[in-house]
């Protein structure tokens, strides 16, 4: 089995704020993505930014076979959300944006109430393949390209890209730990005897401070001395699977120019022994091919697929 993450980067129906202008832009946009989802081939693939449910099952209809939908009843401020296209029948677990306890509200921008939930609600489903059972919680975390009041996408001075970077990164930290949090509800401390897994759009890159908050205790990462030495703490880590893939294929987005692995899948213990190979883009591409984006996210509106490229693991059942 394929499992996958994707960010479809504003999928919407046309003709409102923040998806296509037309129809021709729309179809062009479902044609790319359908593409993409088929030579992929998923069983079951996490996605982020969907604006539309709607558009989300005009997608599906485009895909061959049956596919079921489960998608978060937490959409951010432009009704973007979290969900799972499926093969199997699926089950959802949790869904969820509240901070857990006893992590505090924190600071969202200059003048407002502090905030105690995610941005974008987290979801996690259970699907069986076989005789594995498998559960998968997908997340988007608080992004690194800013907006400022009014919806600026520039700051007035340095002292303002200063604090909101800085609020920013407190979301996103705090988003992350409420993602451990639901983690730690499947893993109960028993991560080498239960398959699950954590993805999503987690804006930001392997060794930043936010994602390895998802991992749990450090020091047996994938291609390190400790992976080789089992120890107390594997019944709870969660192992990124991105040293698995080739370094030529590492990144999922490019920032100014820049590739950057923003997307991840995290796996328990005993799903990563059923872990055969990992990549972004279509298993049969050498490369990912994607675009370079600014700090200015409307200037794609009109753009056929996404800014990002899916990230998957190949999973043995």
């Amino acid at each position: 089995m394929l499992l996958g993450t994707w960010n479809l980067e504003n999928l919407y129906r046309p003709g409102g704020r923040f998806g296509p202008r037309n129809e021709a832009a729309y179809k062009a946009k479902l044609t790319a993505l359908a593409s993409m989802i088929t030579d992929l081939d998923p069983t079951l693939l996490g996605v982020q930014e969907v604006g539309d449910p709607a558009a989300l099952r005009d997608l599906a209809d485009m895909l061959d076979g049956d596919w079921h939908i489960a998608l978060s009843e937490h959409p951010d401020g432009r009704g973007i959300r979290v969900g799972f296209l499926s093969r199997p029948v699926l089950r959802v677990r949790a869904d969820t944006n509240a901070f857990p306890a006893p992590l505090r509200p924190v600071q969202g921008d200059d003048d407002g109430e502090p905030v105690d939930r995610t941005g974008r609600g987290l979801l996690a489903v259970e699907i069986a393949m076989g005789a594995m059972t498998l559960t998968v919680a997908v997340g988007h975390l608080k992004s690194k390209l800013l907006t400022y009041p009014g919806g600026r996408f520039q700051p007035r001075d340095e002292g303002e890209r200063a604090r909101y970077g800085a609020y920013a990164l407190c979301r996103r930290a705090a988003e992350a730990t409420t993602l451990r949090a639901l983690a730690d509800q499947f893993l109960d401390g028993k991560g080498r005897e239960r398959n699950v897994a954590v993805l999503g759009d987690l804006n930001d890159e392997v060794a930043a401070a936010t994602t390895q908050i998802l991992q749990g205790p450090p020091g047996s990462e994938i291609k390190t001395p400790g992976f080789e030495r089992p120890d107390k703490g594997d019944a709870s880590r969660l192992w990124n699977i991105a040293p698995l893939m080739d370094e030529k294929q590492r990144f999922s987005r490019v920032h100014a120019g820049r590739p950057e692995l923003i997307d991840h899948i995290l796996v328990s213990r005993l799903l990563l022994d059923h872990v055969t190979g990992a990549g972004t883009g279509a298993p049969a591409q050498e490369v990912a091919t994607l675009p370079s984006v600014g700090d200015d996210p409307s200037v794609r509106r009109d753009e056929a697929g996404s800014d990002h490229a899916p990230v998957w693991a190949r999973i043995r059942v």
